[in-house]
């Protein structure tokens, strides 16, 4: 809710998705349920207005995320935008300054998404382009010397670019003798997790960083847990625990130091830690005794205005290698998020829904993290198989997961072991064990190692592979590989992979002895996010 007589004061005003639904009925336009959910990719048709400026006459490319829709603009609103299921996805009333955008042009996915804000910040709010981001490195370092004020900074530090970039911003802000560095082994790390943590070893000195294996805490903390947000905050809890500890053992004073993390913009986001914003899962970082020492003071977060491709840009300013910055990103919780668990036996079934002429679909019995219309949903994942290719089948997810809610997710069955239809896959009891782990590691390693082969690795901004206790019996997998396009993590593109490199990683994967099906999803995000729990 807003104080309508924001409408009064005379300045320019700009809605975007739920803010265009709420303009339209502050101003007595009206606001239905949609009859079909926009989750992606639409084509906007864009009529003559000062927001779209500059852009081609042609429809364009934007992304939508919403299930409420506005049906009529409000008097003296005319209509600027419409798509195929949305006949308001723009509006304007030019005499108020008044501007309202069902889609998202914040998001990289979004084309012209830039140009639109620039010409309602130039050229509708008269605003000069007077900031010069060059300048954020000696902003983030005055700001880090001005919330250490004279304390030292204990940071937690994972091997990847947010933590990384974040604790070399703190040492160069600092020096030497000011920040130490706590490496944790979880047991849920990557091949290769290391190299960053060694490049750290070599610039801040073997001194600045302390390594320590806790796995075995790890493990025996999350034996028996198949919940996804539960396990995202005992992973967080023991972190805060093991920082503790190892703080003790190092025989640190409590009052000379802060806790520094590498805390990126959309993880306070997706914990519904930013205002007004909805959980769509907690990140590790965000649990509620972390939450308590931020409250006190006690937390040191440099990159916590940053998003993804900030946080890159700044790496490099730093001088940080390029292996480092730009990395595949990385959950905090590691490998334990992408080993999804089961607790019950439970058989996949045919689908329900019409499918295209040549194609089968199942519903595979395991839920899915997704956010539509800024909401987590947990939902279950559509197999299909028959599709003549992968740009094909990621079409029918954006019309299939924009139709039926109950699925958040599609996924191409690119391999079945010989004999085991998927018709014939259950669901088995599966738990977070050092023998899943490493199958999933190997296949995480092998994906990485035949991507990397083919000059694809930076064409590609993340290739999560997940395991899920899919199988003919218990003790058997399906691996899902979920390659994605964005900049900032917020939206994403399924990655199009070549063909016959799809092929390569099908036939890798197979020959591990425990997998029975190997799956490509081609969904985007929304409705999916990127990671599967």
């Amino acid at each position: 809710r807003v104080d309508a007589a924001i409408y009064d004061l005379g300045l320019p005003i700009l809605g975007i998705c739920y803010g265009h639904q709420l303009l339209a009925r502050n101003l007595d336009g009206r606001v239905s349920p949609g009859v079909t959910k926009e989750y992606g990719h639409s084509s906007l048709h864009h009529g003559h207005s000062p927001l779209f400026r500059g852009l081609p006459a042609r429809n364009i490319t934007v992304w939508m995320s919403h299930g409420d829709t506005v049906v009529a603009a409000p008097p003296g609103f005319e209509v600027i935008g419409e798509t195929g299921d949305c006949t308001v996805a723009a509006m304007q009333h030019r005499g108020r300054r008044l501007f309202g955008l069902q889609f998202h042009p914040e998001v990289v996915h979004t084309e012209f998404g830039t140009q639109i804000y620039r010409n309602f910040v130039f050229d509708v709010c008269g605003c000069t382009a007077d900031w010069d981001p060059r300048a954020r490195v000696e902003q983030v370092m005055d700001a880090i010397r001005t919330q250490a004020a004279g304390r030292k900074v204990f940071f937690l530090i994972s091997g990847g670019v947010d933590s990384t970039v974040a604790f070399y911003c703190c040492y160069r802000a600092l020096g030497p003798g000011r920040v130490l560095g706590l490496y944790v082994d979880t047991g849920f790390m990557r091949e290769g997790d290391g190299e960053a943590v060694e490049h750290l070893v070599r610039e801040a000195g073997h001194e600045a960083i302390h390594v320590a294996d806790r796995s075995a805490d790890f493990f025996a903390r999350l034996a028996g847990v198949t919940n996804p947000e539960r396990k995202r905050t005992i992973i967080g809890d023991t972190f805060l625990t093991v920082q503790e500890e190892e703080f003790a053992r190092l025989g640190l004073r409590e009052e000379e130091w802060l806790l520094g993390q590498g805390t990126i913009y959309p993880d306070t986001i997706e914990s519904g830690g930013a205002r007004h914003s909805a959980k769509i899962k907690t990140h590790h970082n965000r649990v509620e005794r972390i939450q308590a020492l931020i409250e006190q003071g006690k937390v040191l977060e440099p990159l916590v205005d940053f998003y993804k491709d900030e946080v890159r840009v700044l790496g490099e300013q730093l001088g940080l290698p390029h292996d480092v910055v730009w990395r595949h990103p990385f959950p905090g919780p590691g490998l334990a998020v992408r080993c999804l668990c089961g607790d019950a036996d439970a058989a996949v079934m045919a689908a329900a829904m019409p499918l295209p002429s040549g194609v089968d679909g199942w519903v595979v019995p395991v839920r899915t993290v997704g956010v539509q219309g800024d909401e987590r949903s947990y939902s279950e994942l559509l197999a299909v198989e028959g599709f003549a290719d992968l740009e094909t089948a990621g079409a029918f997810a954006r019309r299939i997961t924009n139709e039926h809610r109950t699925i958040n997710r599609v996924a191409v069955v690119i391999y079945r072991r010989a004999g085991r239809g998927v018709a014939g896959l259950a669901m088995h009891p599966g738990a977070l064990s050092r023998e899943r782990i490493a199958v999933l590691r190997e296949a995480d390693a092998l994906v990485t190692q035949i991507v990397r082969k083919h000059g694809l690795y930076d064409a590609i901004w993340q290739f999560p592979v997940a395991l899920v206790p899919l199988g003919q019996a218990a003790g058997r997998e399906t691996i899902v590989l979920r390659p994605v396009n964005s900049r900032d993590g917020m939206t994403a593109d399924f990655a199009r992979v070549p063909a016959a490199v799809v092929d390569e990683l099908a036939a890798a994967l197979a020959a591990l002895p425990s997998v029975d099906a190997v799956l490509y999803d081609v969904t985007n995000k929304p409705p999916a996010t990127i990671e599967l729990e």
